[in-house]
């Protein structure tokens, strides 16, 4: 078995020009609680894993602590980081939980899997509390209860307007943490469907030791989510429009982190789901739902808690990955994946084909159009046991092919845990139009094939269900009016037409995947020799 030893991040001088962001030490004042919720919260902190330890999908890495691997991205191995052991909530635990707010609910899931040794407490509440204090509304995220049971929790109010922000503003803010801390920079490396790189660069625009670079799929995102990239001028902010889907962005940024060297050099690090930090936040999606939902004051036996039913438009599989882990963690839950036209995970768990099809087909959920749910990663190596060899040896032959069949016996363990669905686009303008009519409620059509599931499959009487809404209908207005809808545009998206732009075309050519790594190879090492001159990339080359 092959060791990998951790390194340091790459030490440069700030840019005189950054406008930098500190995290700010603001602790938000908590009303006093009773003294048994007190009580119960601290021994939910006692309880907390001190030594918790991360280790690889695959089988070749542990012993990393939260710090590494934050800033890692994928594992040396090419795996995905997962913690070692997962704590357990207790029903105590849960009961002592129920009255937070979905920040305060942030910082104590969040202090399960960061040591105090490593971001103490008061340190963790002041960089959650930052992080989320800018959402438009003061709950940050919302749950909307319509007709006939059907219940959406909107995730979609920071920044850009989707789910993205509120994990990504909170790993943001651990990463500054850090930087700041040791006085080091950083390199993000970001892949995009849609939403990940707009909350990439929201959340990192400006900060003095972070450079952040988004590749987005030209022609296959809509003109909001273009916006919320390319209008970003900050100097630590580089944006790439290339020709090919997002799958096709993947493998030129597995080819970068594959080079230990180039990465330890240059501080690279991913802010995609496959950072673990972003799906311990997604985490909290699912805990906060099940609390507001289920009502346990009304539990007789906490020992025998009723089951939510969580229904997720499925991508990248990140927040079923999230919800995967939270049922490992005790919550009772049943999680139901919805997919567009690029129904990979359905088949997988319907017919044991986790198989590519020859191209991702553009739909009207463009943030889900992916045949490569690189999350599922994480879900076979719970499902299996964590044998990270098996593991493996699935994940690099499906990369080297794209394609595997399941045994059918995983199929059976996948398809217990996992419900699935296929949303065509026609389903999708059906849904939404039907949505409005029955509840004057406008979907976005990502929500859209979550909800499709609440008009084609009965409701069984005394089951709680939840439909998470990953994004703001604003973001995808040609698709409401296609639902012949109207949908009046919130006054900060209009403006972003007002606003310059600044990106580079990654075109398309014989050796594409080849020349797209060595533009952005380029791009990392001329940046990265910009700061260690203490000068503005931007305007250094603009004078050239």
């Amino acid at each position: 078995m092959q060791a990998y030893l951790k390194e340091p991040i790459v030490q440069h001088s700030a840019p005189e020009c950054s406008k930098v962001r500190q995290s700010a030490a603001v602790l938000e004042c908590s009303s006093s609680s009773s003294k048994v919720q007190l009580h119960n919260l601290q021994r939910a902190r006692s309880r907390t894993n001190v030594k918790m330890k991360y280790c690889s999908t695959r089988g070749e890495v542990s012993g990393w602590d939260f710090r590494d691997v934050l800033f890692s991205g994928f594992a040396p191995d090419g795996g995905m980081f997962m913690p070692e052991t997962l704590p357990l909530l207790s029903p105590d635990t849960l009961r002592s939980w129920r009255h937070l707010s979905y920040t305060k609910l942030v910082v104590e899931v969040s202090s399960l899997f960061i040591p105090s040794e490593l971001v103490p407490r008061d340190d963790l509440e002041a960089l959650v509390h930052a992080a989320l204090s800018g959402f438009s509304v003061p709950e940050v995220v919302k749950i909307a209860r319509l007709k006939d049971g059907l219940t959406v929790l909107e995730l979609f109010h920071g920044d850009t307007l989707a789910f993205k922000d509120l994990a990504m503003t909170c790993t943001v803010r651990f990463i500054d943490y850090f930087l700041h801390k040791e006085n080091r920079r950083a390199t993000v490396v970001v892949g995009t469907s849609g939403d990940t790189g707009g909350s990439a660069i929201q959340s990192a625009k400006g900060l003095s030791g972070l450079d952040v670079m988004v590749i987005y799929p030209r022609g296959r995102i809509t003109s909001v989510q273009e916006k919320h990239m390319i209008t970003a001028l900050e100097d630590n902010v580089h944006v790439f429009a290339a020709d090919g889907c997002s799958d096709d962005i993947d493998q030129p940024i597995r080819r970068l982190f594959a080079d230990q060297d180039l990465v330890r050099t240059y501080g690279l690090m991913s802010l995609n789901s496959v950072n673990w930090s972003r799906v311990m936040v997604q985490l909290v999606h699912f805990i906060f739902a099940y609390l507001q939902l289920v009502d346990l004051d009304q539990v007789a036996d906490l020992h025998t808690l009723p089951e939510l039913e969580v229904v997720v438009p499925t991508g990248g599989a990140g927040n079923i990955a999230a919800g995967y882990i939270v049922k490992q963690m005790g919550l009772p839950l049943r999680l139901v994946a919805m997919v567009n036209s690029n129904d990979i995970v359905h088949r997988t768990v319907t017919k044991g084909d986790f198989s590519m099809t020859s191209n991702v087909l553009q739909t009207l959920a463009p943030a889900i159009d992916i045949q490569d749910p690189y999350n599922m990663e994480r879900v076979f190596w719970l499902l299996l046991g964590k044998d990270g060899a098996y593991v493996k040896k699935l994940m690099e032959e499906f990369q080297n092919s794209h394609r595997q069949i399941l045994p059918e016996n995983h199929r059976k363990m996948l398809s217990q845990l996992l419900s699935t669905g296929s949303v065509s686009d026609d389903e999708i303008l059906e849904t939404i139009r039907r949505c409005w009519e029955e509840n004057q409620y406008i979907l976005c059509p990502h929500t859209a094939v979550a909800v499709w599931h609440h008009y084609h499959c009965p409701h069984k009487d005394g089951l709680q269900r939840c439909y998470i809404a990953t994004a703001s209908p604003a973001k995808f207005q040609s698709t409401i009016e296609k639902a012949s809808l109207t949908f009046d545009l919130p006054k900060e998206v209009q403006e972003l037409d007002k606003l310059p732009t600044r990106y580079e075309n990654l075109e398309r050519s014989a050796d594409w995947c080849k020349d797209w790594e060595n533009r952005l190879r380029e791009k990392i090492k001329a940046v990265a020799s910009a700061r260690s001159h203490s000068i503005c990339y931007y305007r250094f080359n603009q004078s050239q």
